[in-house]
């Protein structure tokens, strides 16, 4: 069960005595609900050396069937609630939380936990701090470059999980630029199953939050100028989020009822996958995208925006093809150009394929987080 820290937190009521040798490290999120940074929170309790590390989670927020996922490895996860507290009284909680619980490393994940996290573990003594921005959408304005900073003053290394991120990082940070490093997303190829090519069947799959970022109001409309050219064309839309009722109103309004199925959050990512033709996205922003990733690992081509970190991950021509953004018609037309040449999708999913094994293994992702910390505690 959760551990929710309503009082100044006693030692022996939350925490396990450390193994000696062990650094014991804090991963302290907004929340542990769904999401690509919760999945790799899952995969880092799965996947850290238990020889050397003793990881532990801290959501500061609502928790979901991440956190579920992470007590089920046998990790511990701790909850203090953020929204009922003041500032300060915030920074005192996370300091005695962390102090009490001898925290060797703290590992912050986005903004909220980076600059109240970074402040805490200082007042705390925990020798190392490293955060990791996940996304491109931070710093836009003087408030969120102020909080940005003050978190990179407090934090030994702040990592983008791409270059791109990590230029940002760099541009947009008011501290030493050495501090930035770059440590690529991962996936665990075991989980994903090699497609099953039909291809006589385009079907099409995207996985994403339905938010304003992902522009699946784009995607929608490239849907409607290929369902047009080809009619046994289907899109599969995973996942959900706030804008849900409008993209489905905008399916409806565009004539797509028959062309578009909105599946919902799904527990069989996976499966999902191994069913469809190849992959799209249609992000006005992205880091390192773990559903592009997930879908190359199955063996799916995939259509993605030149936005980002896409195109550290999409190799154009070779694993897939990248598109401009907000653009229905650049998007409609890649996506007619794959279904009128299937002899190519197993080419560019095979490819794919062996670039998540290079580059994107989630294994070698956390080996190198373990090693940061390691150095930062020398």
């Amino acid at each position: 069960m959760t551990t929710l820290v309503t009082e100044s937190p006693t030692r022996h009521a939350i925490f396990t005595t450390p193994s000696s040798g062990r650094l014991r490290v804090c991963h302290m999120a907004l929340t542990l609900c769904t999401g690509g940074l919760e999945r790799l929170l899952v995969d880092f309790a799965r996947f850290h050396d238990a020889d050397r590390f003793e990881p532990e989670f801290l959501a500061l927020g609502d928790v979901g069937q991440p956190a579920d996922e992470i007590e089920a490895l046998g990790r511990r996860v701790h909850r203090i609630d953020a929204t009922t507290l003041g500032k300060v009284s915030l920074i005192r909680r996370l300091s005695s939380f962390l102090s009490d619980g001898k925290f060797d490393v703290l590992h912050t994940h986005n903004a909220f936990p980076h600059l109240y996290g970074s402040i805490a573990a200082r007042l705390a003594g925990v020798s190392t701090v490293i955060h990791t921005r996940h996304g491109r959408r931070f710093g836009g304005t003087w408030k969120e470059r102020i909080h940005f900073s003050i978190g990179g003053l407090f934090s030994d290394c702040v990592v983008g999980v791409s270059d791109d991120t990590a230029e940002l990082c760099r541009s947009r940070g008011w501290f030493p630029s050495r501090k930035v490093a770059r440590v690529w997303n991962g996936v665990d190829l075991d989980r994903f199953n090699i497609r099953r090519t039909n291809h006589s069947d385009p079907t099409v799959i995207t996985v994403a939050r339905l938010s304003a970022e992902k522009d699946l109001e784009t995607m929608l409309q490239a849907a409607k100028i290929v369902a047009e050219r080809q009619p046994m064309f289907r899109l599969i839309i995973v996942g959900d989020g706030p804008e849900r009722a409008n993209l489905q109103a905008s399916a409806q309004r565009l004539g797509l009822e028959e062309t578009v199925r909105f599946l919902g959050e799904r527990n069989d990512i996976a499966q999902q996958l191994s069913r469809a033709a190849f992959f799209v996205s249609s992000s006005r922003t992205e880091g390192v995208s773990l559903t592009l990733l997930e879908a190359m690992a199955t063996e799916l081509p995939v259509i993605a925006t030149r936005v980002g970190g896409n195109p550290e991950v999409v190799v154009d021509g070779e694993t897939g093809r990248l598109v401009p953004p907000r653009d229905p018609q650049a998007l409609a037309a890649a996506i007619l150009k794959l279904i009128d040449n299937p002899q190519e999708w197993d080419r560019l999913g095979q490819a794919g394929r062996r670039r998540v094994q290079q580059h994107f293994c989630i294994r070698s992702m956390v080996q190198q987080y373990e090693e940061l910390y390691l150095q930062h505690q020398q």
